[in-house]
C-alpha cells in the first residue's frame, strides 16, 4: 500500500512513483507535434482498443560511461535504439561538437518494430585547460530526435 510503510506503519512521505510508471521515459524531451498523417501507421482491429499508443524508442543502455581512458586512443561502445511501437518511425542524431571527441555513428532510415545499433565513439584527447591534477572529465548529453520526442543518452568519460 501506498499509505503504510513494510513495516505497516503510515508513511511520513509521499512515494514517488519512477517515471516509467508515470507514463514518462527519464531523459527524454516530448515533442509538441501532432500526429504526422504521412508517418508509417499501422491500423490493425487488435490496435483500435488501446488507451495507450504504442509508439516511441528506447536506449539500452540508458547512459555510457567509458571510464578512464588513455589519452590519444580511440574507444566505442554500442548503445541500442530499438522501436517499442508498431509505427514506422525516423530518427537522426545531433551529431556532438568535435572538442568533446565524441561521434556518432549509425544506419539511417526508418525503423519499423526492429532496433538500430548507435556506435558511440570517442578519441580521448585533452582540450588545453589549467592543470586538473592528470585527470579529465568529459560529459555530454547525446540527442536523439525522433518523431514523438528528443532522447538525451549522457556520455561520461575520465581521461588521464
Amino acid at each position: 500500500s501506498l499509505l503504510v510503510n513494510a513495516a505497516g506503519q503510515p508513511r511520513k512521505e509521499k512515494v514517488k512513483l519512477p517515471s516509467s510508471l508515470q507514463g514518462r521515459k527519464p531523459n527524454s524531451i516530448p515533442n509538441e507535434k501532432t500526429e504526422d498523417p504521412v508517418a508509417g501507421k499501422v491500423n490493425t482491429s487488435s490496435l483500435a482498443t488501446t488507451k495507450q499508443r504504442l509508439s516511441g524508442f528506447h536506449l539500452i543502455p540508458l547512459r555510457v560511461d567509458f571510464g578512464v581512458l588513455k589519452e590519444g586512443c580511440t574507444y566505442a561502445a554500442t548503445v541500442i535504439l530499438k522501436n517499442v511501437g508498431v509505427d514506422f518511425l525516423r530518427f537522426r542524431v545531433k551529431q556532438p561538437p568535435p572538442h568533446t571527441g565524441l561521434r556518432v555513428t549509425y544506419a539511417p532510415g526508418p525503423v519499423a518494430g526492429l532496433q538500430v545499433e548507435l556506435e558511440i565513439q570517442i578519441f580521448a584527447m585533452v582540450i588545453g585547460r589549467e592543470d586538473t591534477g592528470g585527470l579529465e572529465e568529459i560529459s555530454h548529453d547525446i540527442e536523439i530526435l525522433t518523431e514523438t520526442e528528443t532522447l538525451l543518452l549522457p556520455v561520461r568519460a575520465n581521461i588521464l
